[in-house]
């Protein structure tokens, strides 16, 4: 049987039009069965029959109490999390989440064309990826840089958009482990017609696949 997702998209704030079209991309990526739900009962059940939960532009608080401690007890527990977007946007007053994650919105400039430079070749995530990637989204801001508690993938460079706001040093993407678990991040993924893109969906694939722990490691 192929592994299985939990594609959870429950929002409280900004819901993405985009949000249809990521979880019909994740379906299609050829690796992955997938559960799609916005019911916070889905997470306060057992995880353990899923590879990784993936948060597709989540939004505000959306996780009971019980379905954080089950969220947190999976991951420690060497389940898979990924987050994509907006799920940066996420469960600000819970302290676990911001550190599974790694980091926490702060804003964005104007949806607008720039560019992304791969830092990490060994990785699922970016090893397709030509070593400036141009790709139009928001380049998310975070309220503080990850680098030293992360494993950076993507960073923005700020030259090629207007309104950057962290400068040189700009993670976009990153990947770390957490307890036994791992943890896949991308800041992309804003509009519907990302979740077409082939190197996109490769990114996808790869950060998803690397969380799951399927296939090349990209250690």
């Amino acid at each position: 049987m192929a592994p299985r997702l939990l594609l959870y998209t429950r929002t409280t704030g900004y819901r993405h039009d985009s949000i249809p079209a990521a979880v019909a991309a994740v379906r299609t990526l050829g690796d992955f069965e997938a559960d799609a739900t916005e019911d916070t009962a889905a997470l306060e059940e057992s995880l353990d029959r899923y590879a990784a939960v993936v948060f597709l532009s989540t939004s505000g608080e959306v996780l009971t109490p019980a379905g954080r401690e089950r969220l947190a007890a999976y991951v420690e527990a060497g389940g898979g999390f990924a987050g994509v977007h907006a799920a940066a946007c996420t469960e600000y007053t819970w302290p676990y989440y911001g550190e599974l994650l790694g980091a926490r919105f702060a804003r964005h400039p104007e949806f607008q064309p720039g560019r992304a430079v791969v830092e990490d070749r060994g990785h699922p995530a970016t090893r397709h990826l030509p070593a400036v990637w141009d790709f139009t989204d928001e380049w998310y801001d975070f309220h503080a840089n990850p680098r030293g508690t992360v494993r950076v993938l993507l960073r923005a460079d700020e030259s090629s958009y207007e309104g950057g706001g962290m400068g040189d040093d700009h993670p976009l993407a990153w990947c770390h482990e957490r307890g036994d678990g791992r943890t896949f991040y991308t800041a992309l993924g804003h509009a519907a017609e990302a979740y077409e893109d082939p190197d996109f969906r490769a990114h996808l694939r790869g950060g998803i696949s690397w969380a799951a722990g399927l296939g090349e490691s990209g250690r």
